[in-house]
């Protein structure tokens, strides 16, 4: 019986990047051996184990056949028998392939190293094509590597196109395809998870709406020089970048992200049938309901917000209302955040965001109102709604003055 680190753990300390999660793999045991030793079994579909001291996952050597489609398609043989590099060989890129045993010794069988050197996301075998999951993972890995200057072999690329035209990447299932945007969407650089779907063609698959984005020409601001393509996708990507300066929550990065479909889904005016392909996106893909709820309200009103200074006190109260500001500013802080990040992708020259500060100003002024006292009146239901609302707009109008002053 013997253990090795293995994947992300050996990797990222190759290469000198941080690293919180180890994954370990047992060579020559089987499920009794770890049992009688103190581990627990948790796996469902192989021996997976937790340590009895430090929880950290203990998994059985094994090997995978293809059965079926798509991520669960699959049946594991585990045995004593099973070799590491066996092990290792079922694993998606090279670099995920690397091991390290219990005195320091790397392991490499299949160059894991020397692709790390070059920068490069290699797939270790032809198996990497049993499993749509990996189109996703390569896509996040670029991102996250990204500003360190990793790309896709095009080797990978191509097989991953291969993927997609074969058929095999329609059977991503929907948790799978949320759990690994959202991961994506916390990296360094989220655009670039996007880019490589897209080179791959795996994004007209999996995020159909978006990728349609890309071949609607939008007027370009010739003072925008990050933006080169004159389309809502490539505006889209630019919102996502300027996002990702201003947060690292994933939830403002997604909202951001969407907010094109809005003005070109092509639907009515009607705001219900205008956000129906965010709505549609977000069922697909199983977003959780405040991610989508955030996603709508950028969508609709981040216009509003870039001309706050010139709203009218109704229109105004009629924001702050619409976006639920009063009882959800924690959501109203990320809602504005996104503004910000679109409007900087229309002007990446801007120095700052003044609407933002202007409107929480505004907040601050209707939230002053003193509630005990319009009961105090004796008003209730819609006449204490009716009351609430003149005193908001008189706020909002006071504090208009104030600032024009």
């Amino acid at each position: 019986m013997k253990t090795f680190l293995v994947g992300g753990a050996v990797r990222d300390k190759l290469l000198g990047y941080p690293s919180s999660e180890k994954d370990w793999v047992i060579v020559g045991a089987n499920p009794k051996t770890m049992e009688e030793q103190g581990f627990i079994p948790v796996g469902k579909d192989f021996p997976v184990f937790l340590h009895p001291q430090t929880r950290e996952e203990y998994a059985l050597a094994r090997t995978e056949r293809k059965t079926g489609h798509g991520y669960a398609g699959f049946t594991f043989y585990c045995a004593e028998d099973i070799t590491l590099e066996e092990d290792l060989r079922r694993r998606d890129l090279t670099i995920n392939a690397i091991a390290e045993d219990e005195q320091g010794n790397i392991i490499d069988p299949y160059n894991g190293r020397r692709d790390l050197e070059q920068k490069i996301l290699r797939h270790v075998s032809p198996a990497f094509a049993e499993d749509p999951v990996r189109i996703l993972r390569i896509a996040r890995f670029a991102a996250r590597y990204h500003h360190l200057g990793f790309r896709v072999a095009q080797e990978t690329l191509a097989l991953m196109h291969a993927m997609v035209v074969s058929g095999e990447a329609n059977h991503l299932v929907a948790e799978r395809v949320w759990k690994e945007t959202q991961r994506a969407l916390g990296e360094r650089s989220p655009d670039i998870f996007i880019h490589v779907l897209r080179d791959c063609g795996a994004l007209a698959c999996v995020l159909p709406e978006l990728d349609r984005l890309f071949s609607v020409p939008i007027h370009q601001d010739m003072n925008n020089a990050s933006q080169k393509d004159n389309n809502a996708g490539s505006h889209a990507l630019v919102s996502l970048q300027q996002a990702s300066r201003l947060s690292p929550e994933a939830i403002a990065r997604f909202a951001t992200l969407l907010h094109p479909l809005n003005e070109h889904s092509g639907a009515a005016d009607d705001s219900l049938h205008k956000s129906s392909a965010i709505h549609h996106l977000c069922e697909r893909i199983a977003a959780p309901k405040d991610y989508r709820e955030l996603a709508l309200i950028v969508a609709e009103f981040h216009a509003r917000s870039h001309n706050a200074r010139e709203l009218e006190p109704d229109v105004l109260l009629n924001l702050l209302v619409r976006t639920d500001a009063f009882r959800r500013p924690q959501r109203f802080d990320n809602f504005l955040l996104c503004c910000e990040a679109i409007a900087r992708s229309d002007n990446t020259t801007l120095a700052d965001y003044p609407q933002a500060n202007y409107v929480r100003e505004i907040l601050r002024a209707c939230q002053s109102i003193d509630l005990k006292a319009i009961t105090a009146k004796g008003l209730t239901g819609k006449a204490f709604g009716d009351e609430l609302d003149q005193q908001r707009l008189a706020k909002i109008h006071d504090m208009r003055s104030q600032i024009k002053d």
